[in-house]
């Protein structure tokens, strides 16, 4: 459901595609949509996509979905949460009926067990046993600030530490804000968030990855399935109000047995 998801997807099948001679394709918003009708034109047996995109594709003429056997909904419970659920649905009911269909998320609740009624028969569920999951050892600690302005001086002394740094805020123009003051101060700072194109948001991550940038300053639209190594810290300078985007944002940091730490900066008001 998020574009960077759909390129570390594609990343990631790449190699073993070419292995076994598999043409992938990836269809996502902020980028050429001629460019991904013709990439399709030419066949592609894996598709990598976000459901706006596709569903663009579809009303154009440019992608079939009635040969997909096999089809993979990643982060199926915040594409309900976020409102894609009438595009999804309307693209499940394109594909091959007797396909196999997968839904993945790390938090699986209400809205997809109605998918799951809906568009799986005889589901089998996979669970992975929290306590033998990946994560070896993530800290959480919470500090308590006085007030907004102790609030980012703390997050700008975090940020100005060694290391990289993920610090998530509430709005894409806090997000902004907070960049620039980090920059004032002499930390190599990006912001990450919606309103910022898509190949802005590709390059700001592959500074992060190599190190060009040390602090990122995202909303939850980096919470979800980025995957940065060795990130050993994630701070959420505004906390986050849903206890999943807790658990995602923190997800960033701790993974494959790695270990991190989640700080959370809360005002009195917060307090709970």
């Amino acid at each position: 459901d998020e574009r960077e998801l759909a390129q570390q997807v594609d990343d990631a099948l790449t190699p073993y595609a070419t292995a076994v001679n598999l043409r992938v394709a990836t269809a996502v918003g902020g980028m050429s949509i001629g460019r991904q009708a013709g990439t399709l034109r030419r066949g592609a047996e894996v598709l990598v996509a976000t459901p706006g995109r596709l569903k663009d594709l579809i009303e154009r003429g440019d992608c079939v979905l009635d040969q997909v056997a096999i089809t993979v909904l990643d982060e199926a419970d915040q594409m309900a949460d976020m409102g894609f659920m009438p595009q999804v649905t309307a693209l499940l009911k394109q594909v091959e009926p007797g396909g196999q269909r997968l839904l993945f998320s790390a938090t699986l609740d209400k809205n997809i067990d109605r998918l799951v009624k809906m568009f799986l028969t005889d589901p089998v569920v996979h669970s992975v046993d929290p306590s033998a999951g990946a994560v070896t050892t993530m800290e959480h600690h919470v500090l308590h600030v006085a007030d907004e302005t102790d609030k980012k001086a703390v997050a700008l002394r975090i940020a100005a530490r060694d290391g990289r740094v993920i610090l998530f805020v509430d709005t894409k123009r806090g997000a902004d804000r907070f960049t620039k003051r980090l920059l004032a101060s002499g930390v190599r700072a990006s912001a990450l968030h919606g309103g910022r194109s898509q190949p802005q948001r590709n390059r700001t991550l592959d500074q992060f990855k190599n190190g060009q940038v040390t602090a990122l300053v995202a909303t939850n639209v980096a919470a979800r399935g980025i995957h940065i190594d060795d990130l050993d810290l994630v701070v959420n300078v505004d906390p986050p109000t849903d206890h999943k985007d807790y658990l995602h944002r923190g997800g960033r940091t701790a993974r494959a047995g790695e270990s991190g730490s989640v700080v959370t900066l809360v005002l009195p008001e917060q307090r709970r």
